[in-house]
C-alpha cells in the first residue's frame, strides 16, 4: 500500500461510523482490506471480525486486537415538537457534546442534526456559568413534529447517532484531524500489520481481532478473545497525549510525534511484566522511539484478554493521540508507522522458544 492509499485507508476508517453496537461499516472496511492475504475469517456472536494468518508448525497463536467502535447517541424518544432525546454511548463529556453536528442513521438512510443550545442572550449570568446537564439536552434534526421525523425522515427511537466530523491533514499531511481516532487508528495499524505479516510470513499463528463495544464494557474483547485461543496478546490503542495546554505530565506521559507508547499501568489493567520488558528491548535494538504512560483511568481491550481462559500476557501499545472522546482527535502520521514497524518486529520475534518464555513464571 503507497503512502497515499494509506492516508486514503485512515480518512476512510475515520469518516465512516459506528458507534457501539453498530460497527458494521467499520468491519465491512477490514474485511475488504484482508480478505486477499488471510487464511480464514469468523464473527463471534457480538460482531467481532476475527482474521487468521496460519503457520503449519509454530505450537503457539498471537493475538492482535483493536476496537472497530466509537462514542456515539442512542435515540431515546422523539418530542412532539419533533426533537430528539438521545442516551449516550460511551463516556462523553457534557460539555463535547453539545452544539454539535451529527448524523443519524436510520432506515431511510443518514440524516443531519445539530445538539441545539439556548442562546447566549437570553441566559443568566448564572446559566453562563453553568455546565451543561446531558438529560436537558436535544438533537434538530430540522423536522416540525413526532409524525414528520417519524414518516418523511424515518427515524425510530434506538436509531444510532454518530458525529458530523470529517478528515483533514495538517502541517502538509504529518497529522490528521478526525473523529474516532479511538480506536480506528488501531484497526488502520492492525489492517497494516496483518498485511505485512502475511507478506513477511509470520514464525506463529497470527490472529487479528476487530473488536465491538470497547467503549460500552470491553465487550467484543471477551467474546473474541476466548474464540482466538490465544497463547500472547497485544492491544492496539489510541494513547493518551499529554502534551497541550490543560492537561499535565502527571496526568498522560505521551506526545504526538514521539512514537507508540506502552502502557505500564492503567484503571483496568497491568501488562505483564516480562513481555513489557520485551517490547521495550526490543525497540531499543530496532531504533523504534516508544514512549511510556502511566494512567490513573482509561480502560481497554487488553484487559478483557489478558483474563481469558487461564490467562494470557498481554500488553496495549497506543498512537498518541489529542483531544480523545470529542468531535476531532489529533494524531501524527510518524506515531502510526512506527508502531506498524514496532509490532510487525514483535510478532517477527515469535519464535516457540521466545513464546513459551515469555508465558513462564518460572
Amino acid at each position: 500500500m503507497t503512502s497515499d492509499d494509506f492516508e486514503k485507508l485512515l480518512e476512510e476508517l475515520t469518516n465512516v461510523g459506528g458507534p457501539s453496537g453498530f460497527e458494521e461499516p467499520v468491519r465491512l472496511i477490514v474485511e475488504r482490506e484482508l480478505a486477499p492475504v488471510i487464511d480464514g475469517r469468523e464473527i463471534d456472536g457480538l460482531g467481532s471480525s476475527i482474521s487468521t494468518l496460519n503457520n503449519g508448525t509454530s505450537r503457539y497463536r498471537v493475538l492482535l486486537t483493536a476496537h472497530m467502535d466509537e462514542l456515539g447517541l442512542l435515540v431515546k424518544r422523539i418530542t412532539p415538537e419533533g426533537f430528539l432525546k438521545f442516551q449516550p454511548i460511551g463516556g462523553w463529556l457534557p460539555q463535547a457534546i453539545i452544539g454539535q453536528r451529527w448524523i443519524v442513521k436510520t432506515h431511510k438512510g443518514e440524516i443531519n442534526g445539530i445538539t441545539g443550545i439556548k442562546t447566549i442572550h437570553v441566559m443568566s449570568p448564572k446559566e453562563r456559568g453553568e455546565v451543561f446537564d446531558i438529560d436537558g439536552m436535544f438533537i434538530d434534526v430540522g423536522a416540525t413534529s413526532d409524525e414528520d421525523a417519524r414518516n418523511r425522515l424515518g427515524i425510530r427511537p434506538g436509531d444510532a447517532v454518530y458525529p458530523d466530523s470529517k478528515f483533514k491533514a495538517l502541517e502538509g499531511g504529518s497529522r490528521f484531524i478526525g473523529k474516532a481516532w479511538d480506536d480506528r487508528v488501531g484497526v488502520a495499524v492492525l489492517i497494516q500489520v496483518m498485511k505485512g505479516l502475511a507478506e513477511a510470513k509470520a514464525p506463529i499463528t497470527v490472529v487479528g481481532a476487530a473488536t465491538v463495544q470497547e467503549e460500552i464494557g470491553l465487550r467484543g474483547a471477551q467474546t473474541s478473545g476466548y474464540l482466538a485461543e490465544a497463547d500472547i496478546a497485544i492491544n492496539l490503542e489510541s494513547g493518551v497525549a499529554g502534551d497541550y495546554p490543560s492537561i499535565s505530565l502527571d496526568e498522560a506521559q505521551e506526545e504526538i510525534g514521539g512514537g507508540p507508547s506502552i502502557f505500564f499501568h492503567d484503571s483496568s489493567m497491568i501488562p505483564n511484566t516480562k513481555f513489557r520488558d520485551f517490547v521495550v528491548d526490543l525497540a531499543e535494538r530496532e531504533n523504534i522511539p516508544i514512549q511510556f504512560n502511566v494512567l490513573s483511568g482509561y480502560g481497554q481491550d487488553g484487559s478483557a484478554i489478558q483474563r481469558t481462559r487461564g490467562g494470557v500476557p498481554v500488553v496495549n501499545i497506543g498512537v498518541p493521540t489529542r483531544y480523545l472522546h470529542s468531535h476531532q482527535g489529533l494524531v501524527a502520521r510518524s506515531d502510526i508507522e512506527e508502531c506498524v514497524r514496532l509490532v510487525t518486529k514483535i510478532v517477527m520475534s515469535f519464535t516457540d522458544d521466545v513464546v513459551e518464555n515469555l508465558r513462564s513464571f518460572d
